[in-house]
C-alpha cells in the first residue's frame, strides 16, 4: 500500500506526538474523525476490519489494521506520544480490554470510550477511563428532551 492510502496492516504510523488514537471505524468514529480532521487535529485510525481500514487510508487517513486490545496494535498507532484515544467500537469488552491496555501503555494518555450498559461503565471507569459515554442514554435524553420542549 502507498503512503498516499495509509499505512499497509503491520506498518507503524509515521512517528507522531500529540495525535489521537481513534478504535473503530464504524458510525461513531467516523463521526469522531470527522470533526477531528475539520478541526485539523492529528489522528491515525484502527479498526480490525481490514475493509473498514482500506475506506480510511483511501480517504488519506493514517491507519493500522488490527485488534485494538492488543498492546502490539496500540503501539503501532503510536500510543506511548498520543495525547488520547477514543474507544468508540460497539463492543463492551473490547472498549473495557482496550483501556486497560491503553491506560497501561501510557498513563497519562486521555482515554475517551463508549458503554452500551451501565455494568460495563462501571467497570470502564476502575480500567482507568476517563470519559465514557452511552450512547443510547444519549439519545434517549436528547430524544426527551425534544418532545418536551427542553
Amino acid at each position: 500500500m502507498d503512503a498516499a492510502a495509509g499505512q499497509a496492516k503491520g506498518e507503524s504510523v509515521p512517528r507522531r506526538s500529540g495525535h489521537v488514537i481513534v478504535c473503530g471505524y464504524g458510525g461513531v468514529g467516523q463521526n469522531v474523525i470527522e470533526v477531528l480532521a475539520d478541526k485539523g487535529l492529528p489522528f491515525v485510525v484502527v479498526d480490525l476490519d481490514p475493509e473498514r481500514t482500506k475506506r480510511a487510508a483511501e480517504l488519506g487517513h493514517d491507519t493500522v489494521n488490527g485488534d485494538a486490545t492488543q498492546s502490539k496494535v496500540l503501539k503501532q498507532a503510536g500510543i506511548e506520544h498520543a495525547k488520547a484515544i477514543a474507544i468508540v467500537m460497539d463492543n463492551d469488552a473490547k472498549n473495557l480490554f482496550t483501556v486497560l491496555t491503553a491506560r497501561n501503555l501510557n498513563r497519562k494518555i486521555f482515554i475517551a470510550t463508549r458503554a452500551n450498559d451501565e455494568f460495563v461503565r462501571e467497570k470502564l471507569v476502575e480500567a482507568g477511563a476517563d470519559y465514557i459515554v452511552m450512547p443510547q442514554r444519549s439519545a434517549s435524553k436528547e430524544i426527551i428532551r425534544e418532545i418536551i420542549g427542553q
